[in-house]
């Protein structure tokens, strides 16, 4: 008797390492990131500029679309697809290109290249609390512009829960914490230096990426506010 449960304990545990493990496994980058010719996602896009020598903040709306336009090879001979921005002020306005980016499933990440950096937005397993060096691929040493993102610890939260963006009710979506750090807020008189940095995605099953948050601000005294922010907010996909 006990040599029956003892191998029915072994089995339990031996079947519950292996349900674990398909459940990591059966979640494919491409869920949450497709890339297929004539698909576009389009968004609400607020941006935030400090003008008057940075001393005031102005919000500048547009609609942009992001379509994915055709297929090509990489420097280093990997199929990639290429990813053509529209801009249009709203609500009157005409779309027009502004922008080309990158995109590459390699299976085990999902790399996005904007203003030649190269970003892993995504990487396996899709899973609650995974962590990864997102911006690992930047050389943040050469060019003082980039330093900020150094060393960013990307993270899944809610993997898989439904989410309200706009309109839309949304099934089965992920969120990637990317940064949240400040120093010195908020800001005063008497303030020396102070600096925000903010970077949020969450992408929904079947359409990619539905929103994102993007802070990136310094204040020194004399100098003012130096920096910008977006915020992406889908609007229509097909």
């Amino acid at each position: 008797m006990k040599k029956i449960l003892t191998t029915l304990i072994i089995t339990t545990i031996l079947f519950s390492c292996k349900k674990e493990t398909d459940q990591l496994a059966i979640i494919p980058l491409g869920d949450y990131a497709p890339l297929t010719i004539g698909k576009y996602i389009t968004y609400g896009l607020d941006s935030l500029v400090y003008t008057n020598f940075g001393t005031i903040p102005i919000h500048r709306l547009y609609e942009v679309k992001y379509l994915t336009a055709d297929t090509l090879t990489d420097n280093i001979g990997r199929k990639a697809f290429r990813i053509v921005r529209y801009i249009r002020t709203i609500p009157a306005g005409v779309f027009a290109p502004d922008n080309t980016f990158m995109a590459i499933n390699t299976g085990n990440t999902y790399e996005f290249v904007e203003n030649n950096l190269r970003y892993f937005k995504l990487t396996l397993p899709i899973a609650e609390g995974n962590t990864w060096k997102g911006n690992s691929a930047i050389d943040v040493t050469s060019n003082n512009d980039n330093q900020y993102l150094a060393d960013w610890d990307y993270t899944y939260e809610k993997v898989g829960q439904s989410k309200q963006i706009g309109s839309f009710n949304l099934a089965n979506t992920i969120t990637i914490n990317q940064r949240d750090v400040s120093t010195n807020l908020p800001v005063t008189a008497a303030t020396n230096i102070a600096s925000k940095t903010f970077s949020q995605d969450v992408y929904a099953a079947g359409i990619g990426l539905v929103y994102r948050n993007f802070l990136n601000w310094e204040y020194q005294p004399g100098q003012n506010y130096k920096g910008y922010g977006i915020t992406l907010q889908m609007i229509d996909h097909n």
